[in-house]
């Protein structure tokens, strides 16, 4: 098999193309030809060392991937060799409660290997059929992003078609945001640094675009959008810096979700002083299980939609991938194609 692993200089750069012997699965796992991945925020994160802690330099990197089982080991029965599929990057988290000391140990990409291979190692348990309807690329781009989305709009906020959504950027969770805000029938607000993606986010079905750069004060462009009341619902995928606006968006006894920290940190953390005054639920959620992934899957291959990809690389451009990533000026995911 061919990977790339983390280098000893936790750079991008740094990332190292090697051969390892073809995997085997044994007992429960299944051994994946890896067709496509898609990289998410914090896989930069663990490419470079800052991702909570410094990662093995042999680890390879890449939450999430799509491809087929070449191979199956004893105990597995849900799965046929052939099987197109992709898998919940943290493999461990079937159903139930996020416990990060059960569920960090299984996490893909991260503690233990992912997808920047041409084959990958997986606990059965972790792995989801697809439609044929979902080419690989489309597939790669749903673990964690579009299951963070699916987990924050229908199992937290439970979202109506009365609801007002605000969405917080054009990453690739904000795009999933947006598109499957509009198919549960809200209304979705969406801000930006671009005029060009905003346009592009509004082709998604969001309903107003505001760009912060020309709106610092977008909280009350977004007050003024709805009747001086705010929105049920806020997404913010930036982080500390932009919770202070996003409380000021909510409507009173709204609920907050805070999914990110693309915009950095900030020296003093926000007041949450108005998350007392309006009554504000503030949540914060780690993508979510794979029973969830499950039901996004098939929700997705009916509906018909498709992700934006922002970037597309070959293998053999691992790294220019990466550096596009890191320069912001993606709308959606970066994908990466591996296998035929």
């Amino acid at each position: 098999m061919i990977c790339y692993q983390v280098g000893d200089s936790a750079t991008i750069d740094s990332l190292t193309r090697v051969e390892r012997p073809d995997l085997i699965p044994g007992p429960g796992q299944i051994v994946i030809d890896v067709k496509a991945a898609a990289l998410n925020w914090r896989d930069l994160e663990i490419v470079t060392g800052q991702f909570f802690f410094k990662k093995p330099e042999t680890r390879i990197p890449v939450s999430d991937g799509a491809g087929v089982i070449r191979a199956i080991g004893e105990g597995v029965t849900r799965f046929a060799i052939g099987d197109r599929v992709i898998c919940n990057h943290f493999s461990d988290w079937v159903a139930g409660p996020w416990d990060p000391d059960t569920y960090y140990p299984g996490d893909l990409g991260d503690n233990r290997d992912g997808f920047l291979a041409d084959q990958a190692l997986v606990p059965a348990h972790c792995v989801v059929k697809l439609p044929d309807t979902v080419s690989y690329e489309d597939a790669a781009t749903l673990p964690a992003a579009g299951l963070t989305a699916w987990r924050m709009l229908f199992e937290m906020a439970q979202i109506k078609p009365s609801d007002t959504i605000l969405t917080l950027g054009t990453g690739g969770v904000s795009m999933f945001t947006v598109q499957l805000a509009k198919l549960g029938g809200a209304r979705v607000i969406v801000t930006s640094s671009s005029d060009k993606k905003l346009e592009l986010m509004r082709e998604l079905g969001a309903d107003i675009g505001i760009n912060y750069n020309s709106r610092p004060d977008w909280d009350k462009v977004v007050m003024e959008a709805t009747e001086g009341r705010g929105v049920q619902k806020v997404f913010d995928h930036a982080g500390p810096a932009t919770m202070r606006l996003s409380m000021r968006s909510a409507a009173p006894g709204g609920m907050v979700f805070m999914v990110g920290r693309t915009a950095g940190e900030v020296e003093r953390q926000p007041n949450i002083v108005g998350a007392y005054r309006k009554n504000l639920s503030i949540h914060t959620l780690s993508a979510g299980p794979r029973v969830m992934l499950d039901d996004l899957v098939r929700a997705w291959g009916w509906s018909g939609l498709k992700p934006v990809i922002g970037g597309r690389y070959g293998f053999d451009e691992a790294r220019d991938a990466f550096h596009f990533l890191k320069s912001g000026k993606h709308v959606g995911k970066v994908v990466i194609t591996i296998g035929e």
